[in-house]
C-alpha cells in the first residue's frame, strides 16, 4: 500500500502588527482594537498582535480603575471576533484580583491574552517583571505574576509563539524559558516608556533577543503620549523585516518558517548552551 500523500508544508505564517493608540476610554479603545482584526483578516493573517494595555492606558499609571475581568466586554469581544474572523489574537490588558500592595490598596494584573482562531482563551500571562525603573513604580498598582507559572506558547499555522510583555524583554531568562517551552517567535506586546535612549533600547534588545535565541521577535508597541511606538519583526537571524515609526498604524507581515529552521541549523547555539533557566522565588 502506498503512503497517503501529506500536504503541502506552509510556506509562512501572516502576522499583522497592530500599533494602536491607547487612552483611557475603554469604548473607544476597543473600537480601535476591532477595527485591527477586521484589517488582519482582510490582509488573511493568522495571528493578530495588539499592545500592551490595549484594552485602556493611561501613561501615568494603570491599576484597579481600568481593569476589568477576562469574562469582560474586552475579552469576550475579542474572543467572538477570533472566531468570527477565523484568526488568533495576542493582546495586553489589566484584570483585578491582585494582591493588595505593602499600602494595603487594591492591585491588579498585567496580563497577556492569547485567543486562538476559535474564539478560545488559549491561555494568560501575569507580568512576571513589574517596570520598578528610569522613575516609575509599577508595582505601587500591579502585583507581579508568578515566576514558575508555565510560559504561555500559543500553536499557530505550524508556528509556535512564546508571549511576554514589555519589560520582560530586558531579562533575558524570560525568552530562554520560552524558546526551552518550544517557541519559536517570541510575541512582545509593550508600552515601552519613551526617555532618553530608551527607543534605542527597545530596539537593541528586540533584536538580541532574536539573535541569542534564533527565534523570530515580534515587538509590537503602543502608540501616542508617553510611549515610543517603534514596533518591529525580527528575523532569527537578526536582521529587522519591519520597522515602524511613532504614529498608529497596522500592518502585515509573513514569517517563513523554513528560514527559522534554516538558521537554527546554521547557528545550532540553542544546543550548545550548557545552563538552564531556573525561576527565582
Amino acid at each position: 500500500m502506498s503512503a497517503r500523500p501529506q500536504p503541502p508544508q506552509r510556506p509562512a505564517v501572516r502576522v499583522t502588527v497592530a500599533q494602536l493608540e491607547v487612552g483611557p476610554d475603554r469604548h473607544a479603545n476597543l473600537l480601535a482594537a476591532r477595527d485591527a482584526l477586521r484589517t488582519a483578516a482582510r490582509a488573511r493573517a493568522d495571528l493578530v498582535v495588539l499592545p500592551e494595555y490595549a484594552s485602556a492606558f493611561d501613561p501615568r499609571g494603570v491599576g484597579v480603575e481600568l481593569a476589568e475581568p477576562l469574562d469582560g466586554p474586552f475579552v469576550s469581544a475579542l474572543r467572538e471576533d477570533a472566531a468570527a474572523h477565523g484568526l488568533a489574537v495576542v493582546a495586553g490588558t489589566t484584570v483585578p484580583g491582585g494582591e493588595p500592595g505593602a499600602d494595603g490598596q487594591p492591585r491588579a494584573h498585567n496580563v497577556v491574552v492569547a485567543v486562538d482562531a476559535g474564539g478560545r482563551l488559549a491561555g494568560v500571562y501575569r507580568k512576571v517583571h513589574l517596570y520598578d525603573a528610569f522613575g516609575q513604580r509599577e508595582s505601587q498598582r500591579l502585583a507581579p505574576g508568578p515566576a514558575d507559572a508555565p510560559p504561555l506558547v500559543l500553536d499557530v499555522a505550524g508556528l509556535r509563539f512564546g508571549v511576554l510583555t514589555c519589560y520582560d524583554l530586558r531579562f533575558p531568562e524570560s525568552a530562554r524559558r520560552l524558546v526551552d517551552a518550544g517557541a519559536d517567535v517570541l510575541v512582545v506586546p509593550a508600552a515601552w516608556a519613551s526617555g532618553d535612549l530608551k527607543a534605542m533600547h527597545w530596539r537593541t534588545l528586540a533584536v538580541a533577543r532574536a539573535i541569542e535565541n534564533t527565534a523570530a521577535v515580534v515587538a509590537v508597541g503602543q502608540a501616542g503620549r508617553g510611549v515610543v511606538g517603534r514596533s518591529l519583526v525580527v528575523g532569527p537571524d537578526g536582521v529587522v523585516g519591519l520597522e515602524l515609526d511613532e504614529e498608529p498604524q497596522v500592518r502585515t507581515v509573513d514569517l517563513d518558517a523554513d528560514e527559522l529552521r534554516s538558521v537554527r541549523e546554521r547557528n545550532p547555539s540553542l544546543a550548545h548552551r550548557r545552563y538552564a533557566v531556573v525561576p527565582r522565588g
